[in-house]
């Protein structure tokens, strides 16, 4: 019985929970935690990935930390990383424009294992 699609056509892995592809970019559903001892990207947990900032949730400043060091560790400008919703909640989305999930889970930075 013969198949439809070729042999050797590669599928693409499915994209973790926390991230979808959309015509602008990729989106993030990320958990802040504010007051951090330091900047650090998490791991994922459950349909979000955990990010945790030093800078304090007053004034946006949670917020423009989570920019900056998404736009940091992605090696992206920070032009390219948008707070789409979540602005005064720790649930946040970010929006990645111009990025595939393919590329994103290529990054060096999603390479590092998380630290303890």
């Amino acid at each position: 019985m013969s198949s439809d699609r070729p042999k050797n056509a590669e599928t693409a892995p499915p994209a973790p929970a926390f991230l979808r592809e959309t015509s602008e970019g990729v989106v993030l559903s990320v958990k802040v935690q504010p007051r951090a001892s330091r900047n650090r990207l998490g791991e994922p947990i459950g349909s979000e990935w955990k990010i945790w900032v030093t800078a304090p949730p007053v004034d946006s400043a949670a917020n423009a930390a989570v920019v900056e060091l998404l736009a940091e560790e992605l090696d992206l400008p920070r032009s390219k990383v948008e707070l789409v919703r979540g602005g005064t909640n720790r649930h946040k989305t970010i929006l990645l424009r111009g990025l595939t999930v393919a590329r994103f889970l290529a990054l060096p930075a999603l390479l590092k294992c998380p630290e303890d």
